[in-house]
């Protein structure tokens, strides 16, 4: 599968985004070495700290199903910005214990702008269970 066929299926599991509240929804397709892929959007609440990010939502449910950091081969994220979505620093910090560090994050918007990264680069000086 090459990146704009994740990005598309991102763009899909936008739809499924429940934010009553911030009325911006996130979509994220987390592709696995199987050619299974795993979405997600953000489910908001009107507690905002209980609402839950795409990417976490997408990364949680490939764990769910027996995946592991080591089925994991890239991951897309879109939202309707002006310029491509970034993860937020939650999510980053999810992103750097349960996603390959050097695989790549396909960061998008819906206008086709796109920006490649790794979690490696979004955040550089992560917290690990080293840390602990």
């Amino acid at each position: 599968m090459d990146k704009q066929e994740l990005i598309n299926i991102a763009i899909e599991a936008r739809s499924l985004s429940y934010s009553p509240y911030s009325h911006f929804a996130v979509g994220a397709a987390l592709l696995c070495k199987d050619g299974s892929v795993y979405v997600g959007s953000n489910v908001e609440n009107a507690s905002y700290p209980l609402s839950m990010c795409a990417e976490r939502n997408a990364l949680y449910s490939a764990f769910m199903d027996h995946k592991t950091k080591d089925d994991f081969v890239a991951l897309a994220v879109v939202g309707d910005t002006d310029s491509p979505i970034t993860p937020c620093g939650a999510c980053r910090q999810v992103i750097s214990e349960l996603f390959p560090m050097n695989a790549p994050i396909y960061m998008a918007n819906l206008r086709g702008a796109l920006k490649e990264t790794t979690i490696a680069e979004l955040l550089p000086f992560a917290f690990d269970g080293s840390d602990l």
